[in-house]
């Protein structure tokens, strides 16, 4: 089960945030990246982060510590930008945050170039769970305590904002492969994939699911409540298992074109 804290103080926002992301502080005194259920993508975004982030951490990756945030929507009366104002309005109640890391540097692969196994094991994660949001532009890798972590999957999942293509989704190559930040370094992609498929089974999957709080699904147009919905999360996540992975081979080649 994921925490709960309270919001008690909305920091900064993070402009280079496209769903305009904040600093804010919690009833724990801890210090959050405040991600808004009211933001362009909505719950959606936030569903995405608990799934891909808990997978990712089950799987071995660094990943800060994901809670669920509640904000008091009469917070807005304290802040003098319009904008802000309206976001915070439109998210009061239940949202999502994610442990602020103080003094974490942004990866540059030309700098500090990574383990290829790690490269090759970070690039397979990212196409399992579609995430199309880590391209030399916007890394979303942060290097904190001589480790290398993993922030901001909510651009995961993208499926489920229509559902429609769900079966196809399961089996499509990886669409965000060429611009992949760690595609160049990732040498060992059969080895990432041997390792990474056995350490994911159907019970570690529920129990990601099961995180995802129920009024997040409970009205999702074209299911009969929240069971559904995480059942049809689990059909692709175990659907992207399936032999042969088409996906990983398209991994491969596009790796062998971009030396």
């Amino acid at each position: 089960m994921l925490r709960t804290v309270k919001i008690t103080r909305y920091v900064t926002p993070l402009r280079e945030g496209g769903s305009l992301p904040a600093i804010a502080e919690a009833d724990d005194l801890g210090t959050y990246v405040l991600k808004f259920r009211g933001a362009g993508q909505g719950k959606k975004a936030l569903i995405a982060e608990i799934v891909a982030g808990e997978i990712a951490r089950a799987l071995g990756f660094a990943v800060p510590e994901i809670v669920l945030a509640d904000l008091d929507p009469e917070m807005a009366r304290a802040e003098p930008d319009p904008e802000i104002q309206d976001l915070i309005r439109a998210s009061g109640g239940l949202n999502l945050a994610i442990d602020y890391l103080p003094g974490a540097l942004g990866f540059d692969p030309l700098a500090n170039p990574p383990d290829p196994l790690l490269a090759s094991r970070i690039l397979w994660f990212d196409a399992y769970v579609a995430n199309v949001d880590r391209s030399v532009h916007n890394t979303n890798l942060l290097e904190w305590h001589g480790r290398l972590w993993l922030i901001d999957h909510g651009a995961s999942l993208y499926f489920h904002h229509t559902w429609r293509g769900l079966e196809a989704a399961i089996h499509r190559p990886y669409v965000a492969t060429r611009d992949h930040v760690l595609l160049p370094f990732a040498e060992a992609i059969p080895k990432a994939d041997k390792e990474m498929a056995t350490r994911i089974s159907p019970s570690m999957l529920r129990g990601v699911l099961d995180l995802i709080p129920e009024e997040w699904i409970r009205d999702e147009p074209g299911f009969d409540g929240a069971g559904e919905v995480r059942e049809a999360y689990l059909r692709y996540l175990l659907g992207r298992l399936e032999e042969p992975r088409g996906w990983v081979r398209a991994l491969e080649e596009a790796h062998e074109q971009a030396l």
